[in-house]
């Protein structure tokens, strides 16, 4: 099935294909007489401006997970999936005024330097291999295989040449040009990522409205499934295991989400590379706003395509474009694509082109940020300590380009998979809790050692998995598990501190004071903001 792409679909998509590559490999080009150094390709020389570092959050995080599953979440449960977002929106604020003062004061290129800086080389390197490994079998494979599935399911082609496709088109400016050419092509990649989202937005509501406009579609769905508007899950309800009711706010999904936006390298990388701390911070307002908005073009999306699917009288009106690949609750990840066939010309070259921005936009990064930490923390660490600047960022397009082609081999092999969002949530979560515990207690406690962070760390992993398959009908939920996992975490990581350095402070702890919190009355006022409008929402939609 292709999803009657026309000639004008075509040139928007050509279009928007030329415009990133050359813009790309525009700003990758060497300034006359001066060669590429490292802090120029892993860090874009310093030199991002608020406005870009906000963008390309956003563009590096959005991605199929979110178009594909995140959407395919919608249409299986409703609303309550936007938690993810919400609550990343809050995140964001507490990473930008707590995390990011100690980070760029230290100079970082990769996460897993500060280990190094706090702790040890050695618990340096076991986060760094794990993290390797995370990008490539988990981030990398996922997000190639969501793409490629959606590519196959609206234009018909196999799905093996669309995550060829995908990878190539990454590969084809990334490489060569490092966090910089990531960086600036978010900010256009960002530009269509939510014009396209809205697109479909549009079209959805006002499909399910008769043509009536996005308010009236808007009421009808929340009138034809109104189960699928609570951010706050029942406990009869089927997907709770998922979204545990309340302790979706006050538990496991805080560890995901420190995780996450904190201490994920191809996440903070952008903001290590602002011009200062202030222009970070103020980049991390401006993503933290435009996540209030995501749910509006990817959650919205799936639920309208949920009363399409059940409402014969719509589906009648779709004719038989409407009968090919029609989402199910056990197929829910069809959904978005299913949505960007009945688009008109033009129209449906943009929607697609955002899809394409939003993979392409998170293979960019994530390559990016996979390559720094294999050149900065093994390669310079262990094979070639002394090596130049030349050497190190083609080591670096080495590195992304292996990883691009073993993602691209394990990919396929990720079919099958319903909800692959909150597959891949699931599945992180196992590794998650203890890197957080070590690096909370390690930022903020200062008695906390390194042996004590070694054993936390790499207890965390049997520790999760048993609460994973201990038949406690109370840990079934697996944010319950992510969370007691932290928290155990964290008792070993304190116990074994107070044993070692019997309650004195570790020589490696950071000095703390209120001064390198303090933030502008812009990012106060800002902060404030945000809270007050989470509070409206979650209080309308409980």
């Amino acid at each position: 099935m292709t999803a009657g792409f026309e000639m004008w679909d075509y040139i928007v998509f050509v279009a928007y294909a030329i415009l990133i590559l050359g813009v790309g490999l525009w700003v990758s080009r060497d300034k006359d007489g001066h060669q590429k150094n490292a802090e120029d390709y892993f860090l874009a020389s310093k030199s991002l401006p608020w406005w870009a570092i906000g963008t390309s959050l956003i563009a590096a995080n959005i991605s199929a997970e979110q178009f594909i599953g995140m959407s395919g979440s919608g249409f299986a449960l409703g609303l309550a999936i936007a938690s993810y977002e919400w609550m990343a929106a809050l995140t964001l604020i507490i990473v930008g005024k707590y995390f990011l003062p100690i980070f760029i004061e230290k100079g970082l290129y990769t996460i897993p330097e500060f280990v190094e800086k706090r702790f040890s080389t050695n618990l340096k390197t076991i986060l760094a291999v794990f993290w390797l490994a995370l990008y490539i079998f988990v981030n990398l494979a996922s997000v190639l295989y969501l793409g490629g599935l959606a590519i196959e399911t609206i234009m018909g082609i196999d799905m093996m040449y669309a995550i060829i496709g995908l990878a190539l088109f990454a590969a084809a400016y990334s490489l060569y040009g490092g966090l910089s050419a990531v960086a600036w092509t978010d900010v256009i990649q960002v530009v269509f990522l939510v014009l396209g989202g809205l697109v479909t937005t549009y079209l959805a509501l006002n499909t399910v409205s008769g043509g009536e406009g996005i308010i009236a579609g808007f009421s009808k769905v929340v009138e034809a499934a109104p189960e699928k508007f609570h951010m706050i899950l029942e406990e009869t309800n089927d997907n709770y295991v998922n979204l545990p009711g309340i302790w979706v706010l006050v538990g496991g999904l805080w560890v995901a989400n420190l995780y996450y936006w904190g201490f994920n390298q191809y996440i903070i990388q952008r903001t290590l590379a602002a011009k200062s701390l202030k222009e970070s911070q103020k980049g991390i307002l401006l993503a933290a706003f435009l996540k209030l908005i995501i749910p509006l073009i990817v959650v919205i999306p799936g639920i309208a395509a949920y009363v399409m699917v059940n409402d014969p009288s719509i589906m009648a009106n779709l004719g038989e474009a409407g009968m090919l690949n029609v989402p199910t609750t056990d197929q829910a990840d069809k959904a978005y694509p299913w949505l960007l066939q009945f688009l008109p010309t033009g129209l449906k070259g943009i929607a697609f082109a955002a899809l394409a921005a939003a993979i392409v936009s998170s293979l960019a990064s994530m390559l990016n940020s996979t390559s720094t930490i294999f050149t900065m923390d093994i390669y310079k660490q262990y094979i070639n300590k002394n090596a130049d600047d030349k050497t190190t960022v083609n080591v670096g397009r080495l590195s992304a380009a292996a990883a691009l082609l073993i993602a691209v081999i394990v990919a396929p092999l990720l079919g099958g998979i319903d909800q692959a969002f909150q597959f891949i949530q699931e599945y992180t979560g196992i590794v998650s809790p203890g890197i957080l515990a070590v690096f909370i207690l390690g930022l903020f406690w200062k008695k906390t050692t390194n042996n004590a962070a070694i054993w936390g760390a790499v207890l965390s992993i049997p520790i999760a998995l048993a609460l994973k398959f201990l038949p406690i009908a109370v840990l079934e939920p697996w944010m319950h598990q992510m969370g007691i996992a932290t928290l155990l975490s964290m008792l070993v990581v304190v116990i074994l501190s107070n044993m070692q350095n019997k309650g004195a402070d570790d020589p490696k702890a950071i000095p703390l004071s209120k001064e390198l919190f303090k933030t502008t009355p812009l990012f106060n006022i800002g902060s404030f903001a945000i809270m007050i409008i989470l509070t409206v929402l979650y209080s309308l939609f409980w």
